[in-house]
């Protein structure tokens, strides 16, 4: 075990850091028009006859536990701040915004890796495919994290939080994204088990217990077919608002000179001109665009899964994620 510490700690995470986030932000930038062709096989587009399905419940747990582990670890290793996040003491027993964000980050994976999943009656099994891309997708995101958040840059930045109104909207979005995840979760929940009730009794009766899906009701179900996702939106919006300064838009290059390095085949160029805009997106809003960046293909998917398996019988009236508008 020490070798691999020893390992760990001859990285040269400074150098480690501004790479990994740049691509944590191209990646799913690039990955997400693609994304419209095809369907990731998980959820309702399970493939659960091929070789490489494995167990749905089981393969989330460890998936998702996977950003909290890379958090600690990196936090453990501390590589950008000698202090790390400062907790509460005798002598200083105040929360310090850093250690509340940080609270919230675990809250976060604590529900969503542990009690959410154990409290599922079914889940679809998942292909081995999306298990490794989330643990890669996973493991960044909680390095970045757990770097930024400890260092001392963000605690200087974060000095002054609590008074300033823009943090507390932040963790009001975030408490409130939270709270609409759990909830439309819970709805979800519900038709799972109905579910499984119901092919218990088909299978008591001799019969088929098959597939049973049905139509989501309630909560923001009214607007669009999505509404966990955009209430994770929300949620880790909120926590980028808090968290930071927003990334710098006028350093998004303009449109010409991508398109003339796009057109003569150099992407090794376009990278370029992108990266002084990465480096300015703090990692909870790389994280956020990351989302956005690959929920919407999914979101819009599914949305059409809807419409063919239900046909007249879905809301006209709904949209894919966003109300209104997609």
């Amino acid at each position: 075990m020490s070798e691999y510490v020893a390992l760990l700690k001859q990285l040269d995470f400074h150098y480690l850091y501004p790479v990994s986030k740049r691509w944590f932000l191209f990646l799913p930038a690039v990955i997400c028009p693609l994304s419209f062709l095809y369907d990731a096989p998980f959820g309702r587009f399970a493939t659960p006859s091929s070789l490489l399905a494995v167990d749905g419940i089981t393969s989330w747990i460890f998936m998702e536990l996977i950003s909290p582990l890379a958090f600690g670890v990196t936090l453990w290793l501390h590589p950008f701040s000698p202090h790390a996040i400062p907790l509460p003491s005798l002598s200083r027993p105040q929360i310090t915004p850093q250690l509340l964000l940080t609270s919230l980050f675990f809250v976060h994976y604590l529900n969503r890796a542990l009690i959410s999943p154990l409290r599922t009656p079914s889940r679809s099994k998942s292909h081995l495919s999306v298990v490794l891309s989330a643990i890669v997708f996973n493991t960044v995101n909680g390095f970045l994290l757990s770097a930024y958040l400890s260092s001392a840059r963000l605690g200087a930045i974060l000095v002054n939080a609590y008074s300033s109104p823009r943090f507390w909207l932040g963790i009001a979005l975030w408490a409130a994204g939270f709270a609409g995840n759990i909830a439309h979760d819970e709805m979800l929940l519900n038709l799972r088990r109905k579910a499984k009730a119901k092919g218990k009794a088909r299978e008591a009766a001799g019969q088929s217990a098959g597939e049973h899906y049905a139509i989501p009701h309630g909560g923001l179900y009214r607007l669009v077919s999505y509404p966990n996702y955009l209430c994770e939106w929300i949620e880790w919006a909120g926590f980028a608002l808090a968290a930071g300064p927003a990334p710098d838009w006028q350093l998004l290059p303009a449109v010409a000179p991508v398109l003339t390095a796009l057109t003569s085949g150099a992407l090794g160029e376009v990278g370029q001109l992108f990266t002084p805009f990465a480096d300015s997106v703090m990692p909870p809003w790389a994280f956020f665009f990351g989302e956005v960046f690959l929920m919407i293909p999914r979101a819009v998917r599914g949305h059409q899964w809807y419409h063919q398996r239900f046909g007249t019988s879905y809301p006209s009236e709904r949209r894919a994620i966003i109300p209104w508008l997609l």
